[in-house]
């Protein structure tokens, strides 16, 4: 009987699909896997509080109101995550990500020289921060591309 092998893109997807479960977060789990040119991780990251930041002493839950009280101003997105725990030159890596970038982290991925962006999940597709994410990538000449969702436990 043959085993399945997975491909290199179901395989940095799933690093980065685990790594979302890391995140505290109870409504969006976002994973992030930074992928050099010859198929080495070089970054993973979730989306977190900042180190030193106790997830109890923060909002979690709040998704509107004043924003303060919200999650938004104190969660590091995963792909910001993975930038800044990546080591060495980000410049011709690939991202694999479980949800396609905001335009903030987008603005980071663009700066660290990241070529490419491996996605499942277009959540916000049609917003302004997606429309603006993707205006600034196109124009930099950085590839984005959506893959089927794939589960491991399908093999």
């Amino acid at each position: 009987m043959s085993k399945k092998i997975i491909s290199w893109q179901q395989y940095f997807m799933g690093v980065a699909k685990l790594s979302a479960h890391r995140s505290k977060d109870p409504n969006t789990q976002v994973g992030a896997c930074i992928v050099s040119p010859e198929n080495k991780i070089v970054g993973v990251g979730y989306n977190g509080l900042p180190w030193g930041c106790e997830d109890d002493k923060f909002p979690w839950q709040a998704r509107e109101g004043d924003l303060y009280d919200t999650k938004y101003p104190y969660v590091v997105h995963a792909e910001l995550n993975a930038i800044l725990n990546s080591i060495g030159d980000l410049k011709g890596c690939t991202i694999y990500v479980s949800l396609f970038p905001c335009h903030e982290c987008v603005k980071a991925i663009i700066q660290s020289g990241i070529k490419e962006i491996i996605y499942e999940d277009e959540k916000y597709k049609g917003t302004d921060s997606d429309r603006a994410a993707k205006r600034m990538l196109d124009a930099a000449g950085v590839k984005y591309t959506k893959i089927p969702a794939f589960e491991l436990n399908s093999l």
